[in-house]
C-alpha cells in the first residue's frame, strides 16, 4: 500500500513543521534567558510605565534581584504587590523600590547612592524612561525642550555615569538604552523628541567603545512607537491619496505609528541582555527601509516626508 504524501500537501506540512520547530526554539530560548538573569541585580529606570511593568514581570519571574524606579510611590507599591502576591519566595526576590524623576536632574546624585546601596552593585541597568511630544517646532517652548532633554538624555546619561564605577570595579555589567527609531530617523513634528533620542543614541554609542575593555556591554534598542492598543479602524468615506508621494508618505506614517507591544519589547530586552547584543532595531520593514533611504538617497526621503507634512497642513486649514 502506497502511503506517500500527495505532492500538493508537502509544502503545507513543511510550513507547519517549520513553524513548530520555530515555536519550540523560541520557548527554549525564552527559558534559557530567564535562567541566565537569576540572582542578577537589575535596575529599571521607569518600572511603572507599560514597558517597565512588563520588564519587571519578566525579570522577576527569571529570579533577578530587581531595583524598581519610578516617579510615584503609589504606582511602585502597586507594582510591588502584583509581583510578590503570587510569587514563590524560594524562586524570586522581593524588589527594592526607589523614587526616580529624571526631570529633577539635581536629585540624581542621591538617587544613584540609593540605587547602589540596595545591593552594593548593579549587573544590569535598563534606561527606559521617555517623554514624548508631537508639535510644530515653532510651538515648542525652550522650557519644554529642556524638560524633554532632561528626561530622555541628561537623566539616563547621568544615572549611567553614577552606576558605571561599580561596573568598572567588577569588570562586568550590561547597560541597556531603550531608545527609539527616532534616535536614528527624524520625523516631522517630533523635533524635540527626535533631538533628545539622537543625543542619547550618540552618548551610548560612544560609551560602548569606551567601556568594552572593562567587560561592560552597552546595548541600544531602537523601536517604533510603543502601542498598547489595537490600531484604529479605517474611517469610511475618507479620500485616498492620489499622488505617489502622498501614497508613500501615508504608508510610511502608518507603519511608523503601528508600534510595538510592550510585552514583545520586554522579551526582546531580556534576549538582548542575555545575548549581549550591542544594537537592536525593532521595527516594521518600512521604517527599516526609511533608515537606508536616509543614508543612501536622503533627498528622496526628504521629499516623501515633506509631502506628508504639506498634506497635514492642508487638512488642518480645511477643517
Amino acid at each position: 500500500m502506497n502511503m506517500a504524501l500527495p505532492s500538493v500537501l508537502v509544502l503545507p506540512v513543511l510550513i507547519v513543521m517549520a513553524a513548530g520547530v520555530y515555536y519550540i526554539y523560541n520557548e527554549v530560548i525564552q527559558f534559557m534567558s530567564m535562567t541566565l538573569v537569576r540572582n542578577k541585580v537589575v535596575v529599571i529606570s521607569d518600572a511603572v510605565s507599560g514597558v517597565g511593568t512588563e520588564l519587571a514581570h519578566v525579570f522577576h519571574k527569571g529570579g533577578a534581584r530587581l531595583v524598581l524606579c519610578g516617579t510615584t510611590w503609589d504606582k511602585l507599591e502597586s507594582l510591588y504587590d502584583s509581583l510578590t502576591n503570587d510569587a514563590d519566595p524560594r524562586e524570586t526576590f522581593a524588589p527594592k523600590l526607589v523614587i526616580l524623576d529624571f526631570s529633577d536632574v539635581d536629585s540624581m546624585e542621591d538617587v544613584v547612592a540609593e540605587v547602589v546601596e540596595c545591593y552594593g552593585y548593579v549587573d544590569v541597568l535598563i534606561c527606559n524612561s521617555s517623554m514624548k511630544l508631537k508639535a510644530p517646532v515653532q510651538n515648542i517652548s525652550l522650557e519644554v525642550d529642556r524638560n524633554i532633554m532632561d528626561i530622555n538624555y541628561f537623566g539616563p546619561s547621568t544615572l549611567t555615569k553614577g552606576i558605571l564605577p561599580t561596573m568598572i570595579s567588577r569588570r562586568s555589567g550590561n547597560i541597556v538604552l531603550v531608545n527609539s527609531i527616532q534616535g536614528k530617523l527624524a520625523i516631522p513634528f517630533r523635533s524635540s523628541y527626535a533631538a533628545s533620542k539622537h543625543a542619547a543614541q550618540a552618548f551610548f554609542d560612544c560609551l560602548r567603545a569606551e567601556v568594552e575593555e572593562y567587560g561592560i556591554t552597552v546595548s541600544t534598542i531602537s523601536h517604533t512607537f510603543i502601542n498598547a492598543s489595537e490600531p484604529p479602524p479605517a474611517v469610511e468615506g475618507e479620500p485616498a491619496p492620489s499622488r505617489w508621494q502622498d501614497i508613500l508618505a501615508a504608508y510610511i506614517a502608518k507603519q511608523l505609528t503601528h508600534g510595538v507591544r510592550p510585552s514583545v519589547l520586554a522579551n526582546e530586552i531580556m534576549l538582548t541582555v542575555n545575548r549581549k547584543r550591542k544594537e537592536v532595531v525593532l521595527a516594521h520593514p518600512i521604517p527599516r527601509v526609511a533608515l537606508y533611504l536616509r543614508s543612501l538617497v536622503p533627498s528622496f526621503l526628504f521629499a516623501v516626508l515633506a509631502a506628508g507634512v504639506k498634506d497635514a497642513v492642508l487638512s488642518d486649514e480645511l477643517q
